[in-house]
């Protein structure tokens, strides 16, 4: 029983130490070939993805977001049933993930600046998640206003004539 015991232990010590060791050396290597070896489909277009995509999560969120004055009074735009509320929660995420969809091999511009505008969409996006889930306005509000911000950025380094396809002549 003491031999069992002791070579149980000396196994398990050993494993131990084996896996302590190997870990974090294992996770980047296994990290590095499932990057490696991932094929991403990228058929969309950049323009298909901003206007199929990214565009009406956008929208989504910022039509929720703030207060308007008009011919017919002040009035807020935030929801005001738990659906709405989760409508301005699942636009917040489809724009955090847009920043990573931003950062795939083949959609990529640059490892520059385009990942700092990503990076920086995809945080914006969470603090509206979390914004519409706790419900702050404010907090919403300037999350909405970052990711206008980010997103006026980017275009104005990548996309400059990008108004120009928007206004009338």
């Amino acid at each position: 029983m003491h031999t069992t015991t002791s070579r149980a232990l000396l196994v398990i010590c050993s494993l131990g130490l084996l896996l302590a060791a190997c870990s974090d050396s294992a996770e980047d290597s296994s990290a590095q070939q499932v990057s490696a070896a991932t094929n991403f489909d990228t058929t969309l277009t950049m323009r298909e993805l901003m206007l199929y995509v990214l565009e009406p999560a956008a929208d989504g969120l910022w039509s929720t977001a703030g207060w308007v004055e008009d011919r017919e009074g002040y009035r807020e735009l935030y929801p005001t049933t738990d659906e709405g509320w989760e409508h301005v929660v699942a636009s917040a995420a489809m724009v955090a993930e847009s920043g990573n969809l931003l950062t795939l091999p083949d959609r990529a511009l640059d490892n520059d600046a385009w990942m700092i505008y990503a990076e920086g969409l995809t945080q914006a996006g969470f603090r509206a998640m979390a914004a519409a889930a706790t419900r702050n306005k404010e907090d919403l509000f300037q999350a909405g206003a970052d990711i206008y911000s980010v997103c006026s950025a980017c275009h104005q380094a990548y996309d400059p004539e990008i108004n120009s396809r928007f206004t009338s002549d």
